[in-house]
């Protein structure tokens, strides 16, 4: 009795088993098929290219920002031990590691999907539209590269443009990102950067910048001492240094109304030269006004000649009044 229930106990099982193989069988098969469906007919563009492509696609992203991500963190380590490379240099060798990295990417990726043959066949036209349509973009993607490989202008570098003073804060590949002394950050295309006349603060290999104010003061004032309380209103400010040069003023001009001076000063604090310019001018309007100096003003004087039969006349129209 155990033996013939064993023996049926094991052919149920071998019944399941081929029925479950022969199911397998036939999911593989319908699978297969549906792999090798072709989307367009005599051509080899089948589900099963597309979806390989789509996954080594995806694999090939998360490769390239997990490497970005992990040379980013060694490159860091180690540059910030070497003094002569600041910090905006560190970002153009990491931003430019980052651009090699998703080039040799995007390449593969192109070569995986077959299309690189068709790139470099249409090549021409492709460098037709850039020329025309995509003119300021290719413009800009250049300018980018070209700024990151010379480092002329670097992040946390200070720079003028169109007399707006502002911090570059990032460098992309198409526009950068500079923020004014109001905290506005303004996006700024990597070209203008090579057009118009830019002016970097921060490129000069001296630490201080040389500055002025002008002030004019009355006719008739002792220029000596003007020129002596404006050195000491230089000295007297904490961010006025005395290299490479003291400060010194200029007599500038016998202007219509003033006697125009000219004091120059050096500072490191260019990034608030606004304010010290400011203190500058309260010290001063402080000083003059202990010795009696007068700062000038605008004035006029008129001379009216008068005929004595006008005289007459406006005696006349007062009177009747």
């Amino acid at each position: 009795m155990t033996l013939l229930l064993f023996q049926d106990t094991t052919k149920a099982i071998q019944d399941t088993s081929k029925h479950v193989g022969q199911k397998t069988q036939e999911i593989l098969e319908k699978s297969k098929d549906f792999w090798n469906i072709e989307l367009i007919p005599s051509s080899n563009l089948t589900v099963g290219r597309i979806l390989t492509d789509i996954l080594v696609l995806i694999i090939i992203y998360a490769s390239a920002r997990l490497l970005i991500w992990f040379l980013q963190r060694v490159i860091t380590r180690r540059l910030a031990k070497v003094k002569a490379i600041d910090r905006g240099k560190q970002f153009a060798i990491l931003q430019i590691t980052k651009y090699v990295i998703y080039v040799i990417a995007i390449s593969i990726m192109l070569n995986r999907m077959h299309i690189g043959s068709a790139l470099l066949a249409g090549s021409a036209a492709l460098f037709v539209g850039i020329g025309f349509g995509l003119q300021q973009i290719a413009n800009d993607l250049i300018s980018g590269l070209i700024i990151l490989f010379e480092g002329r202008v670097k992040v946390g570098d200070m720079v003028e443009m169109n007399a707006t003073v502002g911090r570059v804060t990032s460098i992309g590949v198409r526009t950068s990102t500079v923020e004014t002394r109001d905290s506005i950050e303004i996006i700024v295309p990597n070209s203008k950067f090579m057009s118009d006349n830019v002016i970097n603060w921060s490129s000069n290999r001296s630490v201080t910048t040389r500055f002025q104010i002008a002030v004019g003061v009355a006719y008739g004032s002792n220029v000596e001492l003007v020129k002596e309380k404006l050195i000491e209103a230089a000295y007297a400010h904490e961010d006025i240094v005395s290299k490479p040069e003291k400060p010194y003023v200029l007599f500038k001009d016998f202007a219509d109304n003033s006697l125009n001076f000219e004091l120059n000063f050096w500072t490191s604090n260019t990034w608030d030269i606004e304010i010290v310019q400011s203190d500058l001018r309260f010290t001063v309007d402080k000083l003059f006004r202990e010795v009696d100096i007068t700062i000038a003003f605008p004035q006029r004087d008129v001379h009216l000649t008068v005929d004595d039969k006008d005289v007459t006349k406006l005696k006349k129209v007062f009177v009747g009044k």
